[in-house]
């Protein structure tokens, strides 16, 4: 049974989540930075398993547009300059179902990579 379609999508900026609701009442706000370090781009996920790279420094990360994609996905443009992989309604569904454990798993990849969810620097955006 393929995944509900979202019937209202939000972004609440100052939060930095994405609330997607759905007919039946249910509505789910995912971090825009567990949405980024899991987008399903072959840029972090690689082309198979083993090959994913670890995103760090992405825990400030925010959008700058939500792009629909047909009648099955939502192309999200991060303010990092990622904008590649689509979030199909599937997607969606599989990190709503998995999201404590998924975040479980990255934190646990984090340190094991001694890295952060830190930037490393100072991040300056051109106005």
């Amino acid at each position: 049974m393929p995944a509900p379609i979202p019937t209202k999508v939000h972004y609440h900026k100052q939060a930095r989540e994405l609330e997607l609701g759905y007919a039946d009442g249910q509505s789910y706000r995912l971090a825009i930075e567990y949405l980024r370090v899991f987008s399903p781009s072959a840029e972090v996920r690689g082309h198979g398993r083993g090959q994913e790279t670890l995103q760090v420094g992405k825990k400030f990360v925010g959008l700058k547009d939500i792009t629909p994609t047909g009648r099955y996905a939502l192309k999200l443009h991060f303010d990092d300059g990622h904008d590649s992989g689509l979030f199909s309604w599937d997607y969606f569904k599989w990190l709503i179902d998995n999201r404590e454990a998924n975040w479980a798993t990255y934190l646990e990849r984090l340190a094991a990579a001694g890295a952060s969810r830190e930037p490393l620097g100072i991040e300056i955006k051109q106005l």
